[in-house]
């Protein structure tokens, strides 16, 4: 397990996409469920901290497999040697959650799948497509998982979902395109060695970009560089949170630059002091594509 303190909740939630997340829970106890699909087959994880000491148990043909790479899912594999703070903020954030890590799952698709969704849309329309979608394709987690719980779809699945069903769960045809082409390439993602060879092969397909790639490359490899670049929120988060003035891309870039190898991780820690510019104007509302 990493060395230090360790937060799992905040560890593990990267992982969660929205708050009805079919593939994620938090229970009364504090316990984290995740389930996921593993080269084994489908599983179910339960983690939970007593004291100092991190207790998992899980379930379904990917149980060991799941107990085998927990310590890198919750970031024993995060080297943070190198992350030098450059800003009283940083620091200050830094103190404030030591038990931030970044944790890798070795599973690219179950990153993808939800990355895809999320491009360019507002959250909460992400979030209901991938419900929807997990709730008719994926398979119910296995073992006394909460109720309702399931895991993603094999590849395969992916690729024969319907024009209609996309549609019913509110994504558009040009998303939908570039899950199923990214599902017929699954095997050769998931065998990626390192970050930087999933990077190329990502963004060699159509529909997957900068912000995409990195995305994934978060939550699958746990790579501290990889920035959101491209992201509606996060240029603009950086930049007042560092300069007391919103930026773009290029300007988040330039502010980072000394955090080059940890840009992620300078990000992550950036976002959770809550800071945020002043809201110029109303939220943007989910889109229904179901209606069109």
């Amino acid at each position: 397990m990493p060395e230090g303190p360790l937060d799992v909740g905040l560890v593990l939630r990267p992982y969660r996409h929205g708050a009805g997340d079919p593939t994620w829970r938090r229970s009364h106890d504090g316990a984290v469920w995740r389930t996921s699909r593993t080269p084994d087959g489908p599983g179910t994880l339960c983690v939970r901290v007593h004291d100092t000491t991190v207790l998992a148990r899980s379930w379904g043909p990917g149980a060991q497999w799941l107990l085998d790479t927990l310590p890198a899912l919750l970031g024993a594999a995060d080297d943070r040697s190198g992350f030098t703070v450059h800003h009283p903020l940083v620091e200050a954030a830094a103190r404030e959650f030591p038990g931030l890590c970044i944790g890798r799952t070795g599973r690219v698709m179950e990153s993808l799948v939800p990355a895809v969704l999320e491009q360019k849309v507002v959250g909460q329309e992400a979030f209901r497509a991938w419900r929807l979608l997990l709730r008719q394709y994926g398979e119910p987690a296995p073992g006394p998982a909460p109720e309702g719980m399931r895991v993603v779809p094999e590849p395969e699945v992916w690729r024969r979902i319907p024009a209609w069903d996309w549609h019913r769960a509110g994504a558009e045809a040009v998303r939908a395109r570039t899950i199923a082409t990214a599902a017929w390439h699954a095997a050769k993602l998931e065998a990626a060695p390192t970050s930087a060879e999933a990077d190329r092969l990502l963004r060699a397909l159509p529909g997957i970009g900068v912000w995409t790639s990195a995305e994934v490359r978060q939550r699958a490899f746990g790579d501290p560089d990889a920035l959101s670049v491209g992201d509606f929120h996060l240029a603009k988060l950086v930049g007042y949170a560092l300069t007391g003035q919103a930026t773009d891309d290029a300007g988040m870039l330039r502010l980072l630059e000394p955090y080059r190898g940890h840009r992620h991780r300078a990000a992550l820690l950036i976002t959770l002091t809550g800071l945020r510019p002043p809201a110029r104007g109303p939220r943007l509302a989910a889109r229904d594509y179901r209606a069109f």
